[in-house]
C-alpha cells in the first residue's frame, strides 16, 4: 500500500490526503525513500550527506545567491533508481506554477527491473515539497529580480531523498572565464601542496 511522507513523518494512506493544501489521489504513489544500505553513496553533496547526483555545471554557468532544501513526491520506480544513483540533474531547472514547486528536466532512469504495469516517464515534471513561505520568496525572486531557480544536488538525508535548489543568476562570458582560471588556479594550488607534503 504507498505511503506518503514529509519530514520523516508518516502522513496518510488510503483513498487521498492533503499536502500542503492540494488533494492527492492514492493512484500516484509518493515516498521519500531510504537508502538500502549504509555503506552506498558514499560521495558526499555540499551538504555534507551522502549525494545521489551533483550538477557542477550550475557553478560555472551561474551566481548562486541562496540555496533551499526540498522534499521530492517521488514514485516507487524512482526511488529504487535513486538508490542506485541513476539520476541526471544537469538538463533540469525548476518552475513554480499556482503557488507549486515542480523539478523540470531531471532524468531518472528507470531500472531493467521495473515493473512492465507502470509508465515509467525519466523526465516528468516532479513535484517539490517546501513551506508555503519559501515558494512565496521563490515567486518573487524569479519573477521580480530575474533570478532562475537551478538543482544543485540530489542527496539521502536521515534516510529521505532531498534536493537543493540554488536561487540562481547566468553568468556572462567573461564571469565563466574568470571561473575557469580560479578553477584551474585552485588546482594548481592543490597540486603545489601535495607536492610540498609528499617532499616532507
Amino acid at each position: 500500500m504507498p505511503y506518503i511522507y514529509d519530514s520523516g513523518e508518516r502522513v496518510w494512506s488510503g483513498t487521498g490526503t492533503w499536502i500542503l493544501g492540494i488533494r492527492l489521489s492514492c493512484s500516484a504513489y509518493f515516498a521519500l525513500a531510504r537508502p538500502s544500505h549504509p555503506d552506498m553513496n558514499k560521495k558526499k553533496a555540499k551538504s555534507g550527506h551522502p549525494a545521489i547526483a551533483q550538477n557542477r555545471k550550475a557553478w560555472h554557468d551561474y551566481f548562486i545567491e541562496q540555496k533551499y532544501e526540498a522534499g521530492l513526491a517521488l514514485h516507487g520506480w524512482e526511488v529504487k533508481s535513486l538508490r542506485a544513483g541513476r539520476a541526471q540533474l544537469k538538463e533540469g531547472y525548476v518552475t513554480i506554477d499556482r503557488g507549486e514547486a515542480f523539478l523540470i528536466g531531471v532524468h531518472i532512469s528507470p531500472l531493467a527491473s521495473a515493473s512492465t504495469h507502470v509508465h515509467a516517464d525519466p523526465t516528468r515534471p516532479r513535484k517539490l515539497l517546501l513551506h508555503r513561505e519559501e515558494i512565496q520568496k521563490l515567486i518573487g525572486a524569479t519573477e521580480r529580480r530575474g533570478y532562475t531557480l537551478i538543482p544543485l544536488s540530489l542527496y539521502w538525508k536521515h534516510g529521505h531523498a532531498k534536493l537543493e535548489i540554488g536561487l540562481a543568476k547566468g553568468k556572462q562570458r567573461y564571469d565563466k572565464r574568470a571561473t575557469i582560471k580560479k578553477r584551474e588556479a585552485d588546482r594548481e594550488r592543490e597540486r603545489a601542496l601535495k607536492s610540498v607534503r609528499g617532499k616532507g
